[in-house]
């Protein structure tokens, strides 16, 4: 009995006692750089953007001069029919853009992942528009959509049909800019679906094969089941993206015609920038920052929702 209180008293000396952690206050040393970059660069221009959509802002001899107006630049948000505009138009870009990214996403990532060679290859040409810069995507697309030598009115030409002013006429033109930003983000739904389609158990299938199940089976209730993870992830940030877009609408359209492409973003270009008016600009971003942290919110709760499904 001697013994073994013995033998286990230098185990029982070595263990911490709880609650005390002798290399907390380092870990907490060394991250504290760090954790003050972040709120230096993110926390703190948040505050001020709140703040100053209390102040209306105006300029007298290069000084700027702040005057207190409360909650007067959100109650105008409500009356803003342009502001209603780029909420409308963000929505409908959002759904369809998104849509569209995912659905020829995952049908690429399925096709390229059941094919043994040339893999790497298909994989490279799929992912080329993402690396092209913007800039240069709306250069080549406005040419290609251009009313008297567009490469889009010369084909619908062989079929004997009239050219079409795509970005010029309000029924066409938050189309044409859908389009153009799926064909610019679809690689990236293409490459996270790949990934997950490759990360997949392979004795799963196999065993569905043995089973007799045919690819459709497969399809419909092996890999979009166990896919289901990251179709949510994916889905996410897309949303949160889509809902930001800004570089494609000021490049190939401007917002027109008319208010056909406002969209939330350009709205607060316009509102910011444009017009020079900082306080009710920056209750337009304080509004899209809610609206994107809501997004968050309802894709985590989705994904909790599906991860619990299954």
């Amino acid at each position: 009995m001697a013994v073994t209180s013995m033998a286990s008293a230098p185990a029982a000396a070595r263990v911490p006692r709880r609650g005390r952690d002798p290399d907390g206050l380092w870990r907490w040393l060394t991250f504290a750089p760090a954790l003050l970059l972040m709120l230096f660069l993110s926390v703190l221009p948040l505050v001020n953007l709140f703040a100053t959509s209390f102040f209306n802002i105006t300029w007298e001899q290069g000084q700027g001069i702040w005057t207190f107006v409360g909650p007067t630049h959100y109650q105008g948000l409500l009356s803003d029919a342009l502001l209603h505009a780029g909420l409308t138009n963000t929505l409908i870009f959002a759904f369809l853009a998104v849509t569209g990214q995912m659905v020829l996403g995952f049908m690429l990532a399925y096709l390229v992942s059941r094919i043994e060679r040339g893999k790497v290859l298909y994989r490279a040409i799929f992912i080329l528009p993402i690396l092209i810069p913007g800039i240069v995507i709306g250069a080549i697309w406005k040419l290609m959509m251009n009313y008297d030598f567009g490469l889009l009115n010369q084909f619908i030409g062989l079929f004997g049909l009239g050219p079409h002013d795509w970005l010029g006429n309000a029924s066409t033109a938050l189309l044409s800019v859908v389009i153009v930003d799926i064909w610019h983000w679809m690689p990236f739904c293409f490459l996270l679906f790949l990934a997950g389609l490759e990360s997949l158990p392979q004795d799963v299938f196999e065993a569905a094969k043995t089973d007799g199940a045919t690819a459709w089976q497969e399809l419909r209730y092996i890999t979009l089941p166990m896919m289901l993870p990251t179709i949510m992830v994916t889905f996410a940030f897309r949303l949160i993206l889509a809902f930001k877009v800004f570089d494609e609408v000021y490049l190939l359209t401007g917002g027109g015609p008319g208010t056909a492409t406002e969209v939330l973003s350009f709205t607060l270009y316009q509102r910011y920038f444009t017009e020079d008016r900082m306080g009710y600009g920056s209750a337009i971003a304080v509004m899209v920052i809610f609206l994107i942290c809501l997004l968050l919110v309802m894709a985590a709760g989705l994904r909790r929702a599906t991860e619990a499904r299954s």
